[in-house]
């Protein structure tokens, strides 16, 4: 389905769905530690579902539309980076200052936020329209690389997977959906086995979040001056809200 102008929501919406959705998955996190099987954790689990697809589908439409790449590019890895701080803070896995260290305390998976895959995704999508690199091997090459990289991130690097899906299908929304699905069906199979089973089937709640990108008009917003205050305010809600969670938490 192509982006249409008759659709009611705007990125600047669509954005403030995934934030909502985030900070009660956040909140569950922090409120019920570990992988518990009630209704209220369960719900706001599945509700946090929302929120990694509308945040691929925003770093690729970021894509389409920046008016500097390399601009965009290094924000999300400084952003990435100062994330890295706070998302390991809200942590009940938090230590000592040792625990910013990723690998340090032996573990290989959420060493760092999803804005390092996220940052990462961005490059994948450049190398997969990218007119200098004409070798189909090189390309493949990168992206497995790029994987590679991601892997220890949260949501590891299905994350960035999905954010060169919605890029290279730009405007089918139907193809975007298969590859999401198809994707975090793998992500889902190893939490399944590897984390927990309940929470493995819970990932595909990811499918909640297509029905709120179908009434994505492509747009960012009417107003100047919100676009401006929403260009920044995720960046800037990510690691804050993340962060007072750690404080919370660690009080």
């Amino acid at each position: 389905m192509p982006l249409t102008e008759k659709n009611p929501l705007s990125s600047n919406a669509i954005k403030l769905i995934a934030i909502a959705a985030m900070t009660v998955d956040h909140i569950a996190w922090a409120v019920f530690p570990g992988y518990p099987k009630e209704f209220s954790p369960l719900l706001m689990h599945l509700i946090g579902r929302i929120t990694c697809p509308i945040m691929c589908y925003c770093i690729a439409e970021g894509y389409h539309y920046t008016r500097n790449i390399r601009k965009y590019t290094a924000r999300l890895f400084i952003f990435a980076l100062i994330s890295h701080f706070c998302y390991i803070y809200s942590s009940h896995d938090f230590i000592d200052w040792r625990s910013f260290i990723p690998f340090y305390y032996g573990g290989a998976l959420n060493q760092t936020s999803v804005m390092w895959s996220l940052a990462w995704g961005l490059v994948m999508l450049r190398v997969a329209e990218s007119k200098k690199i004409t070798s189909g091997a090189v390309r493949v090459l990168l992206i497995l690389l790029i994987c590679l990289v991601s892997f220890p991130s949260d949501w590891s690097c299905i994350a960035s997977l999905c954010v060169m899906a919605f890029g290279t299908n730009r405007g089918e929304l139907k193809k975007q959906g298969f590859w999401l699905l198809f994707y975090v069906a793998l992500y889902a199979v190893v939490y399944f086995f590897a984390i927990d089973r309940v929470y493995g089937i819970l990932q595909m709640g990811v499918a909640l979040s297509l029905p709120v990108l179908r009434l994505y008009n492509g747009q960012r917003g009417k107003s100047p001056a919100v676009n401006r205050f929403m260009k920044w305010f995720f960046y800037l809600y990510y690691p804050a809200h993340l962060l007072l969670i750690g404080l919370l938490i660690h009080a």
